[in-house]
């Protein structure tokens, strides 16, 4: 590792320790020709993740698509910052625990439903009616009669 303060190439690690995320590693380092301490963070690459859209189009992966998505679903809802992160997190670990070069994006949309069902009510509807592209009310009301029979 090279020193981000000299560019010399001969650095030690002096601590080594889980980051507070529990998923990736944080290292000191010094180094041997000006003696400046930094750190590093370590983590384990995964497989590049294709989405296969529902036009079949294919694109990279980004976790900012559902972060942005569930943040609309929540918005104005006495959901935390924390839960919302929690939430994306969750998904995230079983996309990637699939082992899948290339996941559909209605499997995703799923996740991400089952998570905010459990999480919050109005949330779950809001995604839902974008997600599942609700053309009238009627397919609206027979959403939200299958969230109020669940939830009795």
């Amino acid at each position: 590792m090279k020193c981000p303060f000299c560019n010399h190439e001969n650095t030690r690690v002096i601590d080594s320790r889980p980051a507070e995320d529990n998923n990736s590693i944080r290292r000191r380092r010094v180094c041997d020709e000006c003696g400046k301490r930094f750190t590093t963070y370590e983590k384990v690459e995964t497989i590049p993740l294709i989405i296969i859209k529902k036009d079949n189009n294919r694109e990279a992966y980004d976790r900012s698509k559902i972060e942005a998505g569930v943040l609309r679903a929540c918005h104005k809802r006495p959901i935390s910052a924390s839960q919302i992160n929690q939430l994306v997190d969750e998904v995230e670990n079983e996309i990637f625990n699939m082992e899948e070069k290339e996941i559909p994006s209605v499997v995703i949309g799923e996740l991400v439903m089952n998570k905010l069902k459990d999480l919050e009510a109005v949330a779950y509807v809001r995604f839902a009616s974008v997600y599942r592209e609700f053309k009238d009310i009627n397919t609206f009301m027979d959403e939200l009669k299958k969230v109020m029979t669940n939830s009795k």
